[in-house]
């Protein structure tokens, strides 16, 4: 029998945590001798883990940087977002994407979703582009492809940039392309939650030189040198900065756990997909459980399993997240909806949030990481059932 890990935060009523890195021997071996090398950034380590990673995603170019919000700012500072400028987003989403869209002084207008998919809403995208949108960014939610071909036939009427949002999406493809390759950029996260972790990490992936080139200064400080080239010819201090940059370099440490991680992404996502079809299986036909439907989607790379909770289960969904944690299974939601925080009340207007607002009550992410034993999962689903049934 797998044997559970402690609880982080000390909670021993906890026997089925929400999520479990997968860390393998593999990965251990990696690190430790990253940390063996003379450089622990800059290095080696971070060529192959961009070099895997482009030939993975068959992107031109990958910029490893250090999470997924400085992997959005810097596409947004390199396709030339400025003060002023406004960039939609949809309002489920985590508040990374309206962060950087801020960071470059920008304004995030935040828009509604569809009320099945998650995704953002096109009517309502099209009632909110004025004159001063130059961006969108659509997230590709829970490891599905969001409506991209939709989105990309507004930006191109419009000639507006497009910036996928694919923190949830490593293995996810659209008509034979990976997600993040479709727009001018695609933004991942390697977060301890998603589908390969460098425990924090990013990634910009791009076909187009000239953003990739602008992407990689502006990660160190803006310096027209790498660290390769000011150290193999002339004088290692001489360097110049022609726009100030930002230091979101990802150290090397991070980097060789990510070749790791990357090398085995596709039985990951087979594991999780397993984990998937079980809770499909089970939970079918539950009234007032509405279930994802993604099982038979091939694109997917099952990165979250996110019910929704309707009166007709007898229960909010708040009840059932404090039912099953008297029951010590861990569940959360991924996110508050990015009009739930006081920060971004100014950027929202009550008519674009209706749909968002609605499902918000209702969703709830169960348990899901790779290595998921049936035990943990049966835990759930008979929880779910005994409280239907009661």
């Amino acid at each position: 029998m797998k044997k559970m890990k402690k609880d982080f935060f000390k909670d021993s009523s906890v026997k089925f945590p929400a999520y479990e890195p997968w860390i393998s021997n593999d990965d251990k071996r990696i690190v430790n001798a990253a940390l063996d090398q003379t450089m622990l950034t800059f290095g080696p380590q971070l060529e192959k883990f961009e070099s895997d990673f482009s030939k993975y995603t068959k992107a031109k170019y990958a910029i490893a940087v250090s999470n997924c919000t400085a992997a959005l700012h810097l596409s947004l500072k390199a396709l030339g977002i400025k003060e002023k400028d406004e960039v939609i987003i949809p309002d489920l989403t985590f508040v990374a994407d309206a962060n950087a869209i801020l960071a470059c002084n920008a304004k995030p207008v935040i828009v509604d979703i569809n009320k099945n998919d998650f995704f953002l809403s096109i009517s309502n995208l099209k009632k909110n582009i004025t004159k001063k949108t130059k961006a969108i960014i659509p997230v590709h939610i829970y490891g599905q492809v969001c409506n991209i071909d939709e989105v990309l036939d507004i930006a191109r009427t419009n000639n507006l940039k497009v910036v996928e949002d694919c923190a949830h999406a490593i293995g996810t493809f659209h008509k034979s392309k990976h997600v993040g390759t479709i727009g001018n950029t695609g933004c991942f996260s390697f977060y301890p939650t998603k589908n390969i972790t460098t425990a924090e990490g990013g990634m910009v992936i791009t076909n187009s030189k000239n953003i990739a080139d602008k992407v990689r200064q502006l990660r160190s400080h803006g310096m027209l040198k790498s660290l390769k080239s000011r150290y193999t010819g002339g004088y290692p201090w001489v360097f110049d900065i022609v726009e100030p940059g930002y230091n979101y370099r990802l150290d090397e440490i991070r980097c060789a756990l990510g070749i790791s991680q990357l090398r085995r992404v596709a039985k990951i996502n087979k594991m999780r997909k397993t984990a998937v079809s079980y809770y499909h299986s089970k939970l079918q036909n539950i009234p007032g459980i509405i279930l994802p439907d993604l099982v038979s989607d091939k694109t997917h790379s099952y990165h979250l399993y996110t019910i929704r909770v309707t009166k007709s289960f007898g229960m909010s969904r708040n009840q059932l997240f404090k039912k099953l944690k008297q029951a010590g299974i861990r569940t959360t939601v991924y996110w508050m909806p990015i009009h739930k925080f006081t920060a971004y009340n100014k950027y929202v207007k009550k008519s674009n949030i209706k749909t968002t607002s609605k499902i918000y009550d209702e969703i709830l992410s169960l348990p899901l990481f790779p290595n998921i034993s049936k035990r943990h999962q049966d835990a759930v689903i008979n929880c779910i059932k005994s409280l239907k049934n009661n």
